[in-house]
Protein backbone atom coordinates (compact mmCIF):
# COMPACT_ATOMS: atom_id res chain seq x y z
CA UNK A 1 0.00 0.00 0.00
CA UNK A 2 1.52 3.19 -1.00
CA UNK A 3 1.40 6.35 1.67
CA UNK A 4 0.49 9.89 -0.23
CA UNK A 5 3.40 12.64 0.66
CA UNK A 6 2.25 15.97 0.98
CA UNK A 7 3.09 18.68 -1.99
CA UNK A 8 3.41 21.57 0.29
CA UNK A 9 4.92 22.68 2.85
CA UNK A 10 3.50 23.13 6.27
CA UNK A 11 1.95 26.94 7.05
CA UNK A 12 2.38 28.27 10.35
CA UNK A 13 0.45 30.58 12.59
CA UNK A 14 -0.19 34.04 11.20
CA UNK A 15 2.67 36.81 12.04
CA UNK A 16 0.62 40.02 12.82
CA UNK A 17 1.81 43.68 12.93
CA UNK A 18 -0.45 46.48 14.54
CA UNK A 19 0.83 49.80 15.80
CA UNK A 20 0.89 49.99 19.87
CA UNK A 21 0.65 53.48 19.33
CA UNK A 22 -2.40 53.75 17.20
CA UNK A 23 -3.84 51.28 19.77
CA UNK A 24 -2.92 53.05 22.87
CA UNK A 25 -4.78 56.08 21.37
CA UNK A 26 -7.67 54.29 20.48
CA UNK A 27 -8.50 53.05 24.05
CA UNK A 28 -8.17 57.05 24.95
CA UNK A 29 -10.34 58.27 22.34
CA UNK A 30 -13.16 55.82 22.82
CA UNK A 31 -12.95 55.92 27.35
CA UNK A 32 -13.30 60.14 26.10
CA UNK A 33 -16.16 59.63 24.05
CA UNK A 34 -17.62 57.50 26.69
CA UNK A 35 -17.27 59.37 29.20
CA UNK A 36 -18.37 63.10 27.40
CA UNK A 37 -21.42 61.52 25.49
CA UNK A 38 -22.87 59.26 28.38
CA UNK A 39 -22.68 62.53 30.73
CA UNK A 40 -24.59 64.58 28.08
CA UNK A 41 -26.89 61.33 27.65
CA UNK A 42 -27.54 61.21 31.00
CA UNK A 43 -27.34 64.88 32.74
CA UNK A 44 -28.34 66.53 29.19
CA UNK A 45 -31.86 67.81 28.79
CA UNK A 46 -34.07 68.38 25.51
CA UNK A 47 -32.17 66.72 22.59
CA UNK A 48 -29.06 66.50 24.11
CA UNK A 49 -29.25 62.75 25.09
CA UNK A 50 -30.25 62.12 21.47
CA UNK A 51 -27.31 63.74 20.43
CA UNK A 52 -24.78 62.65 22.34
CA UNK A 53 -26.30 59.21 21.24
CA UNK A 54 -25.93 59.58 17.69
CA UNK A 55 -22.50 61.61 18.13
CA UNK A 56 -21.21 58.36 20.16
CA UNK A 57 -22.86 55.99 17.40
CA UNK A 58 -21.33 57.94 14.63
CA UNK A 59 -17.68 58.31 16.45
CA UNK A 60 -17.23 55.13 18.15
CA UNK A 61 -17.09 53.12 14.84
CA UNK A 62 -14.94 55.53 13.06
CA UNK A 63 -12.23 55.68 16.14
CA UNK A 64 -12.12 51.95 16.23
CA UNK A 65 -11.57 51.66 12.48
CA UNK A 66 -8.96 54.16 12.35
CA UNK A 67 -6.76 52.89 15.69
CA UNK A 68 -7.86 49.36 17.02
CA UNK A 69 -8.67 47.57 13.77
CA UNK A 70 -5.62 48.03 11.30
CA UNK A 71 -3.72 44.78 11.14
CA UNK A 72 -1.57 43.00 9.06
CA UNK A 73 -1.71 38.73 8.89
CA UNK A 74 0.59 37.54 7.44
CA UNK A 75 1.83 33.60 6.85
CA UNK A 76 3.54 31.25 4.54
CA UNK A 77 0.92 31.18 1.84
CA UNK A 78 -0.82 34.52 1.73
CA UNK A 79 -0.66 38.74 3.42
CA UNK A 80 -4.05 39.97 4.91
CA UNK A 81 -4.48 43.33 5.08
CA UNK A 82 -7.28 44.68 7.85
CA UNK A 83 -7.99 48.35 7.17
CA UNK A 84 -10.02 50.66 8.25
CA UNK A 85 -12.79 50.00 6.01
CA UNK A 86 -11.52 46.93 3.86
CA UNK A 87 -10.12 43.54 4.59
CA UNK A 88 -7.28 42.88 1.17
CA UNK A 89 -6.21 39.20 1.34
CA UNK A 90 -3.53 38.91 -0.86
CA UNK A 91 -1.80 35.49 -2.33
CA UNK A 92 1.59 35.88 -2.39
CA UNK A 93 1.58 34.82 -5.86
CA UNK A 94 -0.53 37.36 -6.83
CA UNK A 95 1.99 40.21 -4.63
CA UNK A 96 4.04 42.23 -7.16
CA UNK A 97 6.14 44.30 -4.57
CA UNK A 98 6.02 45.30 -0.87
CA UNK A 99 7.91 48.81 -0.46
CA UNK A 100 7.95 51.35 2.22
CA UNK A 101 8.22 55.17 1.17
CA UNK A 102 6.30 57.88 2.89
CA UNK A 103 3.96 55.15 3.85
CA UNK A 104 4.33 51.04 3.76
CA UNK A 105 1.79 49.65 0.46
CA UNK A 106 1.75 46.61 -1.37
CA UNK A 107 1.33 45.88 -5.14
CA UNK A 108 -0.84 43.53 -6.57
CA UNK A 109 -2.52 43.22 -9.88
CA UNK A 110 -1.90 46.82 -10.84
CA UNK A 111 -3.37 48.01 -7.90
CA UNK A 112 -2.12 49.34 -4.45
CA UNK A 113 -3.15 49.00 -0.91
CA UNK A 114 -1.67 50.83 1.95
CA UNK A 115 -0.55 48.90 5.21
CA UNK A 116 -2.47 51.30 7.84
CA UNK A 117 -1.11 48.98 11.10
CA UNK A 118 2.90 49.60 9.62
CA UNK A 119 2.98 53.55 9.85
CA UNK A 120 6.71 55.42 8.73
CA UNK A 121 8.26 57.48 10.64
CA UNK A 122 10.48 59.73 8.80
CA UNK A 123 12.04 60.56 11.46
CA UNK A 124 12.55 57.20 13.25
CA UNK A 125 14.31 56.48 9.36
CA UNK A 126 17.02 59.63 9.65
CA UNK A 127 18.02 58.88 13.13
CA UNK A 128 18.67 54.92 12.21
CA UNK A 129 20.71 56.65 8.77
CA UNK A 130 22.51 58.92 11.09
CA UNK A 131 23.30 55.99 13.29
CA UNK A 132 25.14 53.98 10.55
CA UNK A 133 26.62 57.06 8.90
CA UNK A 134 27.89 57.39 12.15
CA UNK A 135 29.15 53.75 12.66
CA UNK A 136 31.47 54.04 9.48
CA UNK A 137 33.72 55.75 11.12
CA UNK A 138 36.13 53.63 12.63
CA UNK A 139 37.10 50.11 11.06
CA UNK A 140 38.02 46.83 12.86
CA UNK A 141 41.86 47.76 12.34
CA UNK A 142 41.03 51.62 14.31
CA UNK A 143 39.95 48.93 17.46
CA UNK A 144 41.64 47.40 19.87
CA UNK A 145 40.12 43.91 20.64
CA UNK A 146 39.02 45.60 24.18
CA UNK A 147 36.86 47.91 22.00
CA UNK A 148 35.99 45.81 19.26
CA UNK A 149 34.06 43.45 22.05
CA UNK A 150 32.78 46.37 23.49
CA UNK A 151 31.48 48.00 20.13
CA UNK A 152 27.09 48.22 20.82
CA UNK A 153 25.29 45.87 18.03
CA UNK A 154 24.81 47.22 14.85
CA UNK A 155 22.09 50.37 14.07
CA UNK A 156 18.52 48.67 13.86
CA UNK A 157 16.66 49.69 10.86
CA UNK A 158 13.32 51.93 11.01
CA UNK A 159 10.36 49.76 12.63
CA UNK A 160 8.25 50.15 9.24
CA UNK A 161 10.92 48.63 7.41
CA UNK A 162 12.28 45.78 9.06
CA UNK A 163 8.07 45.25 8.86
CA UNK A 164 8.67 45.40 5.33
CA UNK A 165 11.69 44.04 4.85
CA UNK A 166 9.76 40.61 6.80
CA UNK A 167 6.93 41.05 4.39
CA UNK A 168 8.95 41.52 1.47
CA UNK A 169 11.23 38.09 2.42
CA UNK A 170 8.04 36.29 3.12
CA UNK A 171 6.55 36.72 -0.25
CA UNK A 172 9.63 35.79 -2.22
CA UNK A 173 9.69 32.80 -0.67
CA UNK A 174 6.44 32.31 -0.88
CA UNK A 175 5.55 33.10 -4.36
CA UNK A 176 5.77 29.55 -5.64
CA UNK A 177 3.82 27.20 -3.07
CA UNK A 178 0.62 25.99 -4.80
CA UNK A 179 -1.10 27.23 -1.83
CA UNK A 180 -0.08 31.38 -2.47
CA UNK A 181 -1.94 31.34 -5.85
CA UNK A 182 -4.65 32.90 -7.17
CA UNK A 183 -6.43 36.81 -6.78
CA UNK A 184 -6.60 39.33 -4.74
CA UNK A 185 -9.86 39.59 -2.60
CA UNK A 186 -11.22 42.67 -1.41
CA UNK A 187 -14.16 42.69 1.18
CA UNK A 188 -15.78 45.96 2.37
CA UNK A 189 -16.39 46.25 6.34
CA UNK A 190 -20.01 46.48 7.09
CA UNK A 191 -19.74 46.02 10.62
CA UNK A 192 -17.82 49.79 10.76
CA UNK A 193 -19.64 51.21 7.89
CA UNK A 194 -23.41 50.56 9.01
CA UNK A 195 -23.42 51.53 12.58
CA UNK A 196 -21.38 54.96 11.31
CA UNK A 197 -24.03 56.09 8.48
CA UNK A 198 -26.43 55.60 11.13
CA UNK A 199 -24.96 57.56 13.62
CA UNK A 200 -24.52 60.11 10.79
CA UNK A 201 -28.43 60.02 9.82
CA UNK A 202 -29.75 60.17 13.51
CA UNK A 203 -27.56 62.99 14.46
CA UNK A 204 -28.89 64.93 11.10
CA UNK A 205 -32.17 63.91 12.09
CA UNK A 206 -32.37 64.94 15.54
CA UNK A 207 -30.52 68.55 14.49
CA UNK A 208 -33.41 68.81 11.53
CA UNK A 209 -35.93 68.31 14.31
CA UNK A 210 -34.20 70.68 16.86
Amino acid sequence: MSSQQPTDEPVYDDRVYRSSMAIATGVLLLALTAWLCGDAALRGSGHTPWIAMALALCAAPLVIAFTLRPAVFANADRLRVRNPFRVIELPWGAVDAVRSGYSAEVLAEGAKYQLWSVPVSLRERKKAQRQRLGGRGLTGRDLSAGERSAQPAPPQRASADRVVDELRELAERGAARPGAQGGVRVRWSYEIIAPTVAGAVLLIAVLAVG
